[in-house]
């Protein structure tokens, strides 16, 4: 991935939150469209394969429709899987440009697997349409028998296509997904993956339960989805059967149940694995708004199945979405905390950027020092407690990392039991990096 390295251009830290946000969309967007197109098509082989076998034509339909409902169209496929993932690839580019590129390269992979199963998957779709014409006319009698055999061989070859389309485009679509999962999670956990191979990083256990998360969302979102197309959208669909609308409404209130019940289990894993630097107010908010979304969900559907009805497909379908966003939030802001160090290192090459550009080079130095003297010393000294712990006892932990320390006095947490809290400084990038490299200076003094 050398050749990306030319897109890397210097960054400020507002910059860097502007390229968080951004991803936060194109992850939601991506996560969205991807998790329906894999269940969906799971389902609709699922529906398809039995159809078949039993010669049930309303499953049959079933598999179809699963496919026209869940693709939207072929714009989605390149806006909404393609362009989002790509999107994603260039911001994290940037973002990691100074650590963990490796995760690039998994994302990568799951783009160049993500544009074969896409490709694979609308030839299922197509082909279950002409699958369909072609059992319109499974009769057809005429006078020219080669005419005849024209068609059933069309005929076959169009249900083999079916056949072979859909289920290559899945375990494509399956592959990307998993790529695309490690590639999001090893920034997050830098320093448990700084030396693993492939194998090591697919079948870990991180990457394994995110990614089992990713098969109950995508099933929860397939099937709250199913319900507002059939039950909701445009007054529903006309002249279908009632028996046809019992199993579409039966299977969907058991998917998207069935899968969002599992969901708290993952997200409690999740959070319980992420290591301490990636934790905050913010993500536990966003993981209890998503827990209190889930069980809202829980209280739609079980009126669903209890009474037997569908008015709440929107109310299922808009908190789900809710719920996926919220998620790939908590997810972002866990990344964010995770890469603060390298935020900092970043800012600093590109204030000492603008500073050659703009003749500022010779500007003057910031003592260390004074800010130590008229901020710190407040709270802290070296050798003895003020009201903070000293710092001969605390800065050993950092040993002599610059960086690290700069992070923490940016944004400061608890980490001494029985001190208070260190409030922000205030400070900026600039200022930190002068009063850390100072006190981590003068603390040898004190050894």
């Amino acid at each position: 991935m050398n050749f990306l390295d030319k897109l890397i251009i210097p960054l400020s830290p507002k910059h860097i939150m502007l390229l968080h946000y951004l991803l936060m969309l194109t992850f939601s967007l991506f996560i969205l469209y991807i998790s329906i197109l894999l269940s969906g098509t799971f389902f609709s082989l699922y529906f398809k394969n039995k159809g078949v076998k039993e010669n049930n034509l309303n499953k049959i339909r079933f598999s179809k429709d699963i496919m026209e409902v869940v693709t939207i169209n072929k714009s989605m496929g390149i806006i909404l899987g393609v362009l989002t993932l790509l999107t994603s690839i260039l911001i994290f580019v940037q973002l990691l440009s100074l650590g963990q590129a490796s995760a690039i390269s998994y994302l990568f992979t799951s783009l160049l697997l993500l544009i074969i199963g896409l490709v694979l998957v609308y030839t299922y779709l197509y082909s279950l349409k002409f699958t369909e014409v072609f059992d319109a006319i499974k009769g057809f009698r005429s006078e020219d028998k080669s005419i005849e055999d024209e068609i059933s061989e069309l005929h076959s070859g169009s249900r083999h296509l079916s056949s072979s389309s859909g289920k290559f485009g899945f375990i494509f679509l399956f592959i990307s997904v998993w790529f695309f999962i490690a590639g999001s999670t090893l920034p997050v956990y830098p320093d448990t993956f700084s030396a693993g191979n492939i194998l090591s990083v697919l079948l870990s256990w991180l990457v394994i339960s995110r990614f089992i998360q990713i098969i109950f969302i995508s099933g929860a979102f397939t099937g709250a989805t199913l319900l507002f197309a059939f039950f909701y959208w445009n007054g529903g669909r006309k002249f279908i059967t009632e028996e046809y609308k019992s199993l579409v409404r039966s299977f969907s209130i058991r998917l998207t149940f069935t899968s969002i019940i599992i969901l708290p289990v993952f997200l409690l894993i999740n959070l319980v694995t992420l290591p301490n630097n990636s934790l905050s107010g913010a993500v536990f908010f966003y993981s209890s708004a998503a827990l209190v979304l889930i069980f809202l969900a829980y209280h739609y559907l079980y009126v669903m199945i209890r009474n037997q009805e569908i008015k709440y497909a929107l109310h299922v379908f808009i908190t789900v979405i809710i719920v996926i966003i919220t998620l790939v939030i908590k997810d972002q802001l866990a990344l964010i905390n995770a890469n603060e160090i390298q935020t900092v290192e970043m800012g600093a090459k590109y204030t000492k950027l603008m500073q050659q550009l703009t003749g500022e080079s010779n500007a003057p130095k910031i003592s260390g020092e004074d800010i130590y003297k008229n901020i710190c010393s407040s709270c802290h000294s070296f050798d003895h407690k003020v009201v903070g712990p000293p710092y001969k006892q605390t800065l050993p932990k950092y040993k002599g990392n610059v960086d690290k320390l700069v992070a923490f006095i940016l944004h400061p947490t608890q980490n001494n039991p029985g001190y208070p809290p260190m409030p922000n400084p205030g400070l900026k990038p600039d200022e930190a990096r002068a009063v850390a490299t100072y006190i981590l200076s003068e603390v040898k003094k004190y050894e």
